[in-house]
């Protein structure tokens, strides 16, 4: 087990080209994104086809995502993570102001019923996306600056959460119900990783998991989709209809699926199938061994977010370390979330799967995670290795 978190061992010298890469992070998120290019492209084939002549549509404008956000991937791991933490409350305020925008119409856009994108001529953007990423960057900040106090005093957890449920609240409003869920999840977690204590936690979990709960008790939508996720097959040809046929989709692809390009759940008779539902499209034409596949490729990208994470948490670099701990844990939740609802584990959020649904905020966003995720790892490992150059001289 230890060989597979022991980052580049064949290097020969910290000076190295790939010493200070972690290339088996960046491998299996490349691998993630080159298998969701493949999944969009066999999954909105035939309703790009039919809605707009263009069989390719969705297939080249998420591949124009993949370069946009490798691009703002390589800018981004450039920047010092010191240059992260300084800019990380306007980067919360900014995220914040975008939030207020979006809900004013005329300048977000409403699509069935929620007003979640600003709509520029060549893409959209949905504002929630990188505000995930810009609360793990403030709170890390914040976990640094009142490191005290949030282990000792309820105010230093009180605080915190203010801020969470500020976003929260905006987003809310759009209405985005998943986003809010995986965003106090993350919080959550960070507070349990930065030393809160037990009772305090405890308390808190339970007081957010009743304000969850109330939300979904008081809207008749949310409540609805509970009930369908209950039991789908109640109700198979309305309120049930997108559960049962991914269930469907499921169910066909058996141990080796049914072919790429081969499935029937695709066409028309899935809807979202290469957003929210690409997951069950790639169940049905790749089977159990394709599902394992991407099931192990997330727990491998979060086991190895934690494990950077706690290198630099040795070092005493507190900042980057709570930042790669969000990370992690905003990737996993978000992956978790979005694989529990296409197998009838979770009522549906609306929750895309990291790196491979159709959706360029999405994709960027966490073309973003993982370059920071990269750049706190090579700052890890340049650190680790002048220590070492010392120790030799």
């Amino acid at each position: 087990m230890s060989d597979i978190f022991n980052s580049q061992s064949a290097a020969t010298s910290a000076n190295a080209p790939l010493a200070h890469f972690d290339m088996p992070f960046f491998l299996g998120a490349l691998a993630l994104v080159l298998l969701g290019l493949i999944m969009v492209a066999s999954s909105s084939m035939n309703i790009a086809d039919t809605q707009l002549h263009q069989p390719f549509y969705y297939f080249q404008r998420q591949l124009f995502f993949v370069g946009f956000g490798t691009i703002l991937g390589v800018l981004a791991w450039q920047v010092p993570m010191q240059t992260w933490q300084r800019l990380s409350v306007p980067l919360l305020l900014l995220s914040l102001l975008a939030l207020i925008l979006v809900l004013i119409p005329g300048l977000g856009r409403e699509v069935n019923g929620s007003m979640r994108w600003f709509n520029f001529s060549a893409f959209t953007l949905q504002p929630s996306e990188p505000m995930k990423l810009c609360m793990v960057l403030y709170l890390a900040g914040y976990l640094v600056r009142r490191s005290d106090e949030v282990r000792t005093e309820i105010s230093g957890f009180i605080k915190a959460m203010s801020v969470v449920i500020v976003m929260s609240g905006l987003v809310l409003l759009e209405p985005d119900y998943g986003t809010a869920v995986v965003l106090f999840a993350t919080v959550m977690g960070m507070l349990f990783l930065a030393g809160v204590p037990m009772k305090q936690f405890v308390l808190w979990l339970v007081i957010v998991s009743m304000a969850l709960v109330l939300l979904v008790v008081l809207a008749p939508y949310r409540l609805a989709r509970l009930t369908t996720f209950v039991n789908p097959w109640a109700d198979p040809f309305n309120s049930g209809f997108q559960l049962t046929q991914a269930l469907i989709a499921i169910g066909r692809g058996e141990w080796l699926g049914v072919g790429l390009g081969n499935s029937v759940q695709k066409l028309t008779y899935l809807p979202e199938a290469h957003t929210d539902f690409l997951f069950a499209i790639l169940a049905e034409e790749l089977g159990l061994l394709g599902v394992m596949v991407v099931i192990g490729l997330f727990a491998f990208l979060v086991l190895r977010a934690f494990w950077i994470a706690i290198q630099t948490e040795r070092q005493g670099r507190y900042y980057a370390a709570y930042v790669a701990y969000g990370l992690g844990l905003l990737l996993g939740l978000q992956a978790s979330i979005n694989l529990g609802v296409n197998m009838g584990l979770l009522p549906t959020k609306g929750l895309t799967l990291p790196l491979m649904s159709y959706g360029g905020s999405s994709l960027v966003s966490t073309c973003l995670a993982v370059a920071l995720l990269l750049r706190i790892d090579h700052e890890t490992r340049m650190l680790a290795g002048e220590k070492r150059d010392e120790l030799r001289s």
